[in-house]
């Protein structure tokens, strides 16, 4: 069985900087973003194919990415960020002013205490793991690049770790960061997170 091999990518900073931004908000990314990601990405060459979150702050870059190495992109529309309601185009500042108990109770239980309208955690994590199963799938024994979101990766690693959904919230991704998992005869191991390539 040849090694699969697929890194993950968060897009790079957005337009309008840190906010609430699921799967409504389209903002295109920043020059800063753009510098992260290429900053990101470095010089690899290993990759064979992209597979891209729709959102234009991921689409954009893959596009970009795919003409440089002259490698196919796809887009995955179920790579979308999760939704998150009511919360959507605000800052942490602002869902604070608005509702400090409804903020703390989303991070102590983000399955049960949804901002008003998000997305359901389990339907989320159910249409991310399916999407990346049917990645794997199609690019089996390749070096694949997926550009997305920190709620995709966090659903990809937990189900990678057997980990709740809760506790999708205590994992860290950063703009830019990437991480490799590896496939073989063995299963999947987590090489790296947050970690350059």
């Amino acid at each position: 069985m040849a090694e699969t091999i697929i890194d993950l990518i968060r897009h790079g900073e957005p337009v309008g900087g840190q906010k609430y931004r699921g799967y409504s908000v389209d903002d295109p990314l920043s020059d800063k973003g753009w510098s992260q990601m290429w900053d990101a990405v470095g010089d690899c060459k290993a990759w064979k194919c992209i597979v891209s979150s729709p959102m234009l702050r991921c689409k954009a870059f893959a596009e970009s990415l795919s003409e440089k190495l002259n490698i196919p992109y796809f887009i995955e529309q179920d790579l979308e960020e999760v939704g998150f309601g009511d919360w959507e185009g605000k800052t942490v500042e602002q869902v604070k002013q608005e509702n400090q108990a409804e903020y703390f109770a989303f991070f102590l239980d983000p399955v049960n205490h949804r901002p008003k309208n998000a997305e359901d955690l389990d339907v989320f994590s159910d249409r991310v793991v399916t999407a990346y199963k049917k990645i794997l799938e199609e690019f089996e024994g390749k070096h694949c690049l997926i550009v997305s979101h920190a709620g995709v990766i966090r659903a990809v690693l937990a189900h990678l770790l057997d980990a709740p959904v809760s506790s999708m919230y205590r994992i860290k991704v950063n703009n830019a960061g990437i991480t490799r998992i590896r496939y073989d005869f063995k299963g999947p191991v987590l090489a790296f997170h947050q970690a350059p390539i």
